[in-house]
């Protein structure tokens, strides 16, 4: 990997925005399509595939929990992060008032993704930091039009009037970024997991995957018998 980075410049850093998971805290179109004591078994499961990542990650690891009396939980997720309380506002509120906060610290090159797409990976993070030599802004898209990581070296544009958790989300999200002057380039496409009929797909991608946290992902998935519901 090649980063421009100076000797005293802060490593990138790798944010997770995240939920402690609970009955009806998270997973909302999926927990009303399979119950809510599924949904929390399958998010426990997704939000280990992301700290898996945080743990594994070159990169600063950075917790940023949606409720201010999670910071221990937090903290205790990934003795090594830096935890970060989310503000109040929607999702684009609360991602700037994070990136505020951390460039404000002096970091530059900053990753975020949540706790939905289990196909990332390190070699996405890596590829991620390497278009940010080229390019202001990195994007990986979600295949229903989301994104499922965003990473910038410059701060964002106004987000808050984004149509956040909609279908046109990436594509707005890009053209407000050059609109304010952000080079950006989308560098790969992924499946993310928002509803019954995203686990079919991760179920088959979850067979190939070695990593420990997938592989109890999968293994809960098979145990709860969400495939036979997702084919439905």
């Amino acid at each position: 990997m090649s980063l421009d980075l100076s000797k005293d410049e802060p490593q990138p850093a790798l944010v997770l925005l995240c939920k402690r998971p609970a009955l009806g805290h998270s997973k909302q179109r999926l927990a009303a399509q399979i119950g809510l004591e599924l949904t929390l078994q399958v998010a426990e499961k997704l939000l280990l595939c992301a700290l898996e990542d945080l743990q594994h990650s070159p990169y600063l690891p950075v917790i940023a929990p949606d409720h201010p009396d999670h910071f221990d939980w937090a903290g205790d997720c990934n003795p090594r992060a830096l935890v970060i309380g989310q503000s109040a506002g929607n999702l684009g509120q609360r991602l700037q008032a994070l990136d505020q906060h951390l460039r404000a610290r002096g970091h530059c090159h900053l990753l975020y993704i949540g706790s939905d797409c289990p196909a990332l990976n390190q070699q996405h993070f890596r590829r991620a930091c390497q278009l940010l030599d080229k390019h202001d802004t990195v994007l990986i898209a979600a295949r229903d039009g989301g994104v499922v990581l965003m990473a910038s070296k410059r701060p964002w544009p106004k987000l808050d009037d984004l149509p956040w958790s909609t279908a046109t989300l990436r594509q707005a999200l890009a053209q407000r970024c050059r609109q304010a002057g952000h080079s950006v380039i989308e560098a790969d496409i992924l499946a993310d997991v928002d509803q019954r009929e995203d686990l079919p797909g991760l179920v088959r991608a979850l067979e190939q995957d070695g990593r420990p946290a997938r592989r109890a992902l999968l293994t809960t998935l098979q145990g709860l018998g969400l495939e036979q519901h997702a084919s439905q």
